[in-house]
C-alpha cells in the first residue's frame, strides 16, 4: 500500500510565541494575526513538506523508530497506558509525521493508520519501514479537521504534538474525531500547555517571565515578504479545550501534565530541564466518546 492522499496538521516545534514582530531563522517575519482555516492548512503541509528532513534528523533519535512517546518530557506509552489495551484494536494516529507512534501499536498487535497533511513526512515513514524490512504502517495524506473515513471506524485515536495545534478549527476537528470514533472509544492527544503561549519560547531564564497575556488567542505566524503565511500555531486556553471537547461529544477522563524527569538534561526548542521543573511544557487530554 502507497501512502493515499485525500485532502490538503503537523508534530510541534512550538515557536517564539512572543507578541512583538519578530524574524524567524528563514527570514520570515514572526507575527501575532488571525489566520483562517485555509491558510492554516496550506501554511503546515508547505512547512512540514519543507522541514521534514530536517525534523527527523535532529529528532529521530529521540522519537526513534517504533517508540511512542507522549512529549519532549518523555512520557512513553508503554508506562502511562493513557489509550487502554491496544490489542486487536483499529487506531487512527493524527499528525502522525514518520509514524513511529504507529509502529509501536502495530507491535502491540493493534491495526493503526497514520494520517498527515505532509506527504514528506509520510515519505520517512515508508523510509523506515523499508529500512527495517517490516510491513508498512499504512498511511493516509489528509487534513486533520476532514476526516477521509467512515462514520465509527476506529476504535481509538492519537495525535502526540500533531494537527491540534495547527488547526484553525478545532471544534470542527474535534467533531471530525468523535464521527469516525465507535461507541466507548478513547481520543487522547498531547499538545504544548496552553500555559506556555504567555512566556518566551526559551529554554534559558529568559523563558521564565511571562509577555504575553494567556487570553491572547491571536496566532502565531510567519510570514514571507508578501504576507502569506508559511507557519501558523493557533492557541486555545485549557478551558477552551474542555468546552470544544464536551461540545463534540467527549467525557475529559484526565488531564495529565507531565513532570520533567530528574535525569533528562536534553533540550527540544523550548523545552528545558530548567524550565520543564518550574512550569509545565505539555498537557495531555485523555477522553472518551460519548
Amino acid at each position: 500500500m502507497g501512502i493515499v492522499t485525500v485532502a490538503t496538521t503537523p508534530q510541534s516545534p512550538l515557536h517564539d510565541l512572543d507578541s512583538s514582530v519578530d524574524e524567524d531563522d528563514t527570514g520570515d517575519d514572526a507575527v501575532r494575526r488571525s489566520a483562517g482555516v485555509g491558510e492554516s492548512s496550506r501554511a503546515s503541509r508547505h512547512w512540514w513538506d519543507r522541514n521534514a528532513d530536517e525534523y527527523q534528523d535532529e529528532h529521530g533519535e529521540f522519537l526513534g523508530d517504533d517508540r511512542f512517546t507522549w512529549c519532549p518530557e518523555g512520557l512513553d506509552e508503554a508506562d502511562a497506558r493513557l489509550l487502554g489495551d491496544v490489542s486487536g484494536r483499529d487506531v487512527l494516529e493524527i499528525g502522525a509525521g514518520a509514524a513511529q507512534c504507529s509502529r509501536w501499536l502495530a507491535a502491540r498487535g493493534a491495526r493503526p493508520v497514520a494520517l498527515d497533511i505532509s506527504y514528506r513526512q509520510l515519505q520517512h515513514s515508508r523510509r523506515i519501514d523499508l529500512g527495517r524490512g517490516t510491513a508498512p504502517v499504512p498511511v493516509v495524506q489528509a487534513d486533520a479537521a476532514v476526516l477521509p473515513f467512515a462514520d465509527a471506524s476506529f476504535d481509538l485515536a492519537c495525535s502526540a504534538y500533531g494537527a491540534v495545534p495547527f488547526s484553525a478549527d478545532t471544534e470542527r476537528l474535534m467533531r471530525e474525531v468523535h464521527r469516525v470514533l465507535r461507541p466507548g472509544g478513547r481520543w487522547v492527544f498531547s499538545v504544548t500547555h496552553p500555559i506556555r503561549w504567555a512566556f518566551p519560547d526559551e529554554p534559558g531564564v529568559e523563558g521564565l517571565t511571562a509577555t504575553s497575556s494567556y487570553f491572547d488567542r491571536t496566532p502565531y505566524v510567519e510570514q514571507d515578504e508578501n504576507g502569506n503565511a508559511t507557519y501558523v500555531e493557533h492557541h486555545r486556553t485549557l478551558g477552551d479545550r474542555v468546552r470544544e471537547l464536551v461540545a463534540a461529544g467527549f467525557r475529559l477522563i484526565d488531564l495529565v501534565e507531565p513532570e520533567w524527569p530528574a535525569d533528562l538534561e536534553q533540550e527540544w526548542g523550548g523545552w528545558s530541564p530548567l524550565r520543564g521543573r518550574l512550569i509545565p511544557g505539555t498537557a495531555i487530554f485523555v477522553t472518551e466518546r460519548g
